[in-house]
């Protein structure tokens, strides 16, 4: 069973999905992937909200570009964490996505991350799991450990480097 679904609004999307789907994997987190547009299907959109957290699902990821309502009109269906993935679009490099999914009224908030920010938006969807699933929790603590010591690493290798010159 899925614990994170992804939507997006468009086939168009997944090239950047891909990042979030990636991060999923890397966690062991199950997740679906569906394309519900917010404007050209919005029945399914609704039922697709309505059902999620039954069908067993704890996080919802939405991605969508230009008038990016997706996030929005799934989070005002469910009770469900919503993740907004604003893909980069060539009408205003995204931030028209942007702008659509951070400007929620009170009462349906959506999370949103950077624009076509689609690994954060996976490992966002990880943290929200890991509350309640200590194994997860440890896997993220070893990646953030992880990613301490290839910037020290870098780092090294930079000093190195800089010294070998003079």
């Amino acid at each position: 069973m899925a614990q994170v679904a992804i939507v997006m609004g468009s086939d168009s999307d997944l090239p950047v999905v891909k990042g979030a789907i990636e991060q999923l994997k890397k966690f062991g987190v199950d997740y679906e992937a569906h394309v519900i547009s917010a404007h050209r299907t919005p029945y399914q959109a609704e039922e697709f909200a309505k059902n999620a957290k039954q069908n067993g699902v704890k996080v919802i990821i939405a991605a969508a570009g230009k008038a990016a309502h997706l996030g929005g009109v799934l989070a005002a269906y469910t009770t469900l964490p919503v993740i907004a993935l604003p893909i980069k679009s060539s009408l205003m490099d995204g931030l028209d996505s942007l702008l659509s999914m951070v400007q929620m009224p009170t009462g349906i908030p959506v999370a949103t991350v950077a624009v076509n920010g689609a690994d954060n938006a996976g490992i966002l969807a990880v943290q929200m799991l890991a509350l309640s699933d200590a194994l997860l929790a440890e896997r993220l603590e070893q990646f953030k450990k992880d990613m301490a010591e290839a910037v020290i690493a870098k780092d090294q290798k930079l000093q190195k480097e800089l010294t070998d010159s003079l």
